[in-house]
Parts: structure tokens; sequence; C-alpha cells
């Protein structure tokens, strides 16, 4: 029996079972190893690994946890999840089970990239999702802002404010939401309306090729992608889910169910009108979730559920 299993090797998941590990606590983390920003080569706003490669910060993640003889790290894709007779029961694929009492979801989240020839294969190399992620690397640049959406038109308003004064709307075959209309105008950023047959080149040489032929020469695009989970066990457990999809938790990090606790871009507060997909945040998640979890098994070791706060650690 672990006390805690952790699903989702990203930086919520180590972050959790490192904390979680170093309280010597017996930890199992399963990592399925598909991470969403493996396309990425740089992350940015993690103080201390500004620039620093995602890959290598799983890596050294991973590495640190060797030195918890009591963290346990498994390479695999978690299929089910049961409640069972005091906690959980964990299934991986080919069969193997075990049980904790208390689990982590950190599966994360998939982009839902438009379906443009090369999109999705430059996706966080030269297409970008996020200014704060990406935009300091492309001051200056000429940029594209690919999608309809009202948010993802918007997106061209930020960059052009922030970043460049060569901004270009491209909606792939579909009118700009009335609401943005005036403001592109305003701005003075053009409007492509074609549609977009393919995206070639790489990042400071890009070109959007549009279905009559003609071709739009940009050094950088964004897309704001919309998301889905990653994982359907939140939801096969009974966890409460909002309407963007992610898993509703407290400040906590709990989840709706009772000994699941969620992090990093799986979940976010209601309150909040938007999940902060950030690296830093949600190593920040795990951690919280597993100060939390660990509190929650001192008490119910300790008969201190139901205790007041004076009597808590």
């Amino acid at each position: 029996m672990y006390d805690v299993i952790v699903v989702g090797g990203g930086p919520a998941g180590l972050n959790a079972a490192l904390v979680s590990g170093r309280q010597r606590r017996r930890v199992l983390v399963v990592d399925s190893d598909r991470p969403r920003n493996a396309p990425a080569s740089e992350m940015h706003m993690f103080l201390s690994r500004d620039g620093f490669s995602p890959a290598e910060l799983r890596k050294v993640g991973r590495d640190e946890l060797s030195a918890y003889p009591s963290v346990e790290l498994r390479m695999g894709q978690v299929d089910s999840i049961t409640p069972a007779r005091d906690g959980f029961t964990v299934g991986l694929a080919g069969g193997e089970t075990h049980r904790a009492r208390k689990l982590v979801l950190a599966t994360g989240q998939v982009d839902l990239t438009d379906a443009v020839d090369g999109l999705a294969a430059r996706f966080g190399r030269g297409v970008f999702h996020c200014p704060f992620c990406h935009g300091y690397e492309t001051r200056g640049m000429t940029l594209a802002v690919l999608g309809h959406e009202l948010p993802q038109v918007m997106q061209a308003l930020y960059v052009a404010d922030r970043f460049s004064d060569d901004v270009i709307v491209c909606t792939n075959g579909h009118p700009v939401p009335e609401p943005a209309v005036s403001r592109l105008a305003a701005a003075g950023i053009p409007v492509r309306a074609e549609t977009v047959a393919r995206i070639e080149g790489e990042e400071g040489d890009m070109r959007l090729v549009f279905t009559d032929g003609t071709v739009l020469e940009r050094q950088a695009v964004y897309h704001r992608a919309p998301t889905r989970q990653h994982s359907a066990l939140a939801e096969q457990l009974g966890c409460e889910l909002l309407p963007d999809g992610c898993v509703r938790v407290d400040e906590f990090q709990r989840t709706s169910v009772p000994g699941v606790y969620a992090a990093g871009d799986t979940a976010r507060l209601a309150a909040l009108p938007d999940a902060l997909t950030f690296v830093i945040t949600g190593a920040a998640d795990g951690a919280r979730a597993a100060v939390w979890l660990d509190q929650e098994l001192f008490r119910e070791d300790a008969g201190l559920i139901g205790a007041t706060a004076a009597e808590q650690p």
C-alpha cells in the first residue's frame, strides 16, 4: 500500500513526489512520458531555470527523486482507478495493479491545434501558444496570429502592444468575431480571411501558404489552441469538472472526490477564469497538493480528523 500514487511525471507530478518523499511517504509516480510541452526547446519564467529545456527539467527532477528511497518512478500508462477499502486501486496497462491511500492527478492537457498541415509539427517551435512564455523571444519579429475565435483574435492586440509592430491575423476561412473588428482596425492590424493550406519553414523563416496559392512570410506564428484533458481518469473517478474541462479543485488542490488531489494543467480553482499553464505554477500546485495530502494522512493516522486548527500541525 503506497501512501500516494502520483499519475503524471511533469513538473506538478514530480514536485508532488519530491515533497512527499521528503516527508518519508511511500510514493509511486507513474509517467506515460507524453508531456504537453515536449516539442518546445525552451521554457521560461521559472526562476533559476529560465531558457531551460523542458526535457532536461524532467530529467533533473527524476534524478532528484532517486535521493529518496521511499519514492518509486514507473514509466507506464494508468488505465483505471477504482475506489477500494482505505484508498484506491490503480491499474496499469499490462494488468499490473497497485494500491494507494491517496492520489495526485497531474496528467496535464493536450493542445487541439487547427487542422492545418504543418501546424502541429511546429507547435512550440515557431508556432507559439502563449506570449507570456515566448513573447520576449519573438520581440521585433513579423508575426501572424492564426485563429478565428475571439480569444485567439484578441491575442493579436496583445502581441502587437508588447512585441511587434507587424502583426497580421489569419482567420483560416472564418470571419472576424464582431467585437474584435473595430479594435483590430483601430490598432492597424490587417486581417487575412483566406483558408490556410499549410505552414512551412521554421522560426525566423515561416510561410503560411493559402489555398489560393498565395504565401504570407512571417518569422513566427501565434496560435492559441483549445485544450482537452490528457486523461479521462478524473472524469471516470467522478471528479467535478469545470466548463473548460479542467478538474475543479479547492485552495488545497483537493478535488470533489475525497482522497483525490489534482495539480498542474489538469486542474484549476473555479474562481479563476482560466488556468495558468506555466511550468512554475504547475510545480507549485504539486507542492501544495503534497503538503495538504500529507497533513490529511497525518490527521487520519493520529485520530485528528475533525480537530480544531490549534490541534493540527
